[in-house]
């Protein structure tokens, strides 16, 4: 009897990985209040560079909370897309605080930031072209099997588009995410920055991008100066952002929400509103599409 063809399997949504719903970043600000009074977050994102290869305070204030919720590490310093090699020391320091708080994923940012051994406190754009495809889709894949999670990339806000484009951000995105086969961390605010900046069409990117691959996304605030938008993370989030945001969760359906807050940081009482708000918004949109799946 001839074998029938196999069946064609369906990429799991949420690149595999768990929708913790609504969660915030942890700031030192609100860390020993979240440690005594462990209040009903859903999970936090920590960034790793503020912790790696340090003891004192600040690494007790994470290592108090870690134990008590769902923790995932969002990073600032690889520099995926850089030219420089892989800074290896950083990634064995990096791994050792994934381990130590139980982090259940790892992110960057899809940019470089390292030239001639120098790092950059600003996160640059990638030129969008194939060559940089492969060569940032190959550092993505030794990242991810050194540090032996999953790893998501991060679209940027970029204040400046480099010349002799072979393709958009969009299309970029994408082949990079599928030939490193890692997920994406879709910012919302990074999309209407972008918008406002250049012209591109966040609706395109959402609908670019697979959607299956968003594991994580992120909402913040941003300073509109009227000729240029500045993703400043320190501001409650615009209206404009949060009717995308509900644009996006309709195309990607469950996954985990971090609402950064890293400038002019407001109590944990303010924060935990802006989490609420966008965990309603969550419920709203999400939970129909569930129950029609």
């Amino acid at each position: 009897m001839a074998k029938l063809p196999a069946m064609a399997t369906r990429p799991a949504p949420n690149f595999g990985l768990p929708a913790l719903g609504v969660g915030v970043g942890l700031r030192r600000k609100h860390a020993d209040e979240v440690a005594r009074e462990r209040p009903a977050m859903r999970w936090f994102e920590f960034t790793p560079e503020n912790y790696m290869d340090r003891g004192g305070r600040s690494r007790a204030q994470l290592m108090a909370v870690a134990p008590h919720y769902q923790m995932v590490c969002h990073g600032v310093g690889l520099g995926i897309g850089s030219v420089d090699p892989l800074d290896w020391d950083y990634l064995r320091a990096l791994k050792s605080i994934i381990k130590d708080t139980g982090a259940l994923w790892a992110s960057d940012h899809l940019c470089w930031n390292r030239e001639g051994g120098r790092n950059s406190n600003d996160l640059l754009p990638l030129p969008f072209t194939g060559e940089a495809v492969r060569h940032t889709a190959t550092r993505i894949r030794q990242v991810r099997e050194f540090l032996e999670l999953p790893f998501l990339v991060e679209n940027i806000s970029a204040y400046t588009l480099l010349p002799d484009a072979e393709m958009d951000e969009a299309e970029f995105t994408k082949a990079v995410i599928e030939e490193a086969d890692c997920g994406l961390l879709l910012d919302v605010n990074n999309c209407y920055v972008n918008w406002r900046n250049h012209g591109t069409d966040p609706h395109r990117f959402f609908r670019t991008v697979p959607a299956h691959r968003v594991g994580q996304m992120h909402m913040a605030g941003h300073d509109d100066r009227g000729d240029v938008c500045v993703d400043t993370h320190g501001a409650p989030v615009r209206d404009e952002v949060w009717a995308l945001f509900r644009d996006a969760l309709a195309i990607t359906g469950p996954t985990s929400v971090l609402i950064e807050w890293d400038n002019n940081i407001p109590s944990w009482e303010r924060l935990a509103e802006e989490a609420a708000r966008a965990q309603a918004i969550y419920d709203e949109i999400v939970a129909p599409a569930g129950a029609r799946a």
